[in-house]
């Protein structure tokens, strides 16, 4: 027998360790965060394995799938359906879902999302069918509802959670979009007239409320201006009757100021004659229509006699 060399020896050693650590190195799982991989042992179902480190048998166990268990979002197509009223529309679903059973989901059907698209037209088709084309654009919520109660039923043994369903897009056929529009326009028309004719109404009563307090004001002040020219008035008179008072008491002051000085200074009966002769003179100027003698004055002789012994004291004096 031929000895193997010691070189050749060590070889094959190392090489059967790269392979055993290569084996074992690959049968090493880690299962990543909302995540789980469906184990198969010869070809059966054997586990699920949840996050974590897990290790398989070499040549006997395999990773049949790998499950995200984070909620998905699936935009499906417009699909034809056809109202109670007989018209076609396109409408557009938004699936929300959530995969809870990774072992049904792998093994209850065969392609999940064709299932689910399929299963989505066919509920839409029947909700839509039982309604009328206004009701259709009016209950989106009532359809979102009515879809995903029956997703979550019909789902539930492929190991889904459906959380929602949404209708995307309610597109009708053109001619319908027009008829829309027109009513939506000929809507915003009217509620435009009636916000127009509401406004102008306001504005009237603004201005019959201004000119109903601009006449009050208005009124307001003439009375003021009444009141204030009847106190002027009333002001000027009062002061009138007053100057006409101190005139009449500075009259009588002066008269009693002047009899006064005519006591003090004792006149005698010639100078009172003169006086009298002066008033006489004056009462007969031509314009008095009465003349009023005075009892003293008894005769035009005694008068001028007074009168020339006057003049004749007054010149001797001089």
């Amino acid at each position: 027998m031929v000895d193997m060399p010691p070189i050749i020896g060590i070889s094959i050693v190392f090489i059967l360790l790269i392979l055993v650590l290569g084996i074992v190195i690959s049968c090493i799982k880690i299962v990543p965060q909302s995540n789980c991989y469906v184990v198969e042992r010869l070809g059966v179902y054997h586990a699920t394995w949840e996050t974590g480190l897990h290790f398989k048998l070499p040549f006997f166990d395999r990773v049949a799938k790998k499950v995200s268990l984070k909620e998905q979002v699936v935009d499906f197509k417009p699909q034809p359906v056809i109202t109670r009223d007989n018209v076609t529309m396109q409408i557009d679903t938004v699936v929300f879902f959530q995969v809870t059973d990774a072992k049904l989901f792998t093994y209850g059907v065969e392609r999940p999302m064709s299932a689910i698209e399929n299963l989505t037209a066919t509920t839409l088709r029947n909700i839509i069918g039982e309604m009328e084309l206004d009701h259709t654009l009016t209950s989106r919520d009532v359809i979102n509802t009515k879809i995903t109660a029956t997703l979550d039923t019909a789902t539930d043994k492929w190991g889904i959670k459906v959380n929602r369903v949404e209708l995307k897009n309610i597109l009708p056929p053109r001619e319908i979009q027009d008829a829309m529009e027109k009513q939506m326009k000929a809507e915003r028309e009217r509620r435009e007239a009636i916000l127009r004719a509401e406004g102008e109404k306001r504005s009237q009563i603004l201005v019959a409320e201004g000119e109903k307090e601009s006449q009050i004001l208005r009124a307001e002040a003439e009375k003021q201006a009444a009141i204030l020219h009847a106190d002027a008035v009333r002001e000027q008179k009062i002061r009138e009757a007053q100057g006409e008072a101190e005139a009449v008491m500075m009259v009588q002051k002066a008269l009693a100021d002047s009899i006064a000085l005519l006591n003090e200074a004792a006149p005698s009966e010639k100078v009172l004659a003169l006086k009298g002769l002066e008033a006489f003179g004056k009462a007969a100027d031509g314009k008095a229509t009465k003349i009023i003698i005075p009892s003293e004055i008894q005769s035009l002789a005694g008068l001028a006699t007074s009168v020339k012994e006057l003049m004749t004291d007054g010149g001797l004096k001089q």
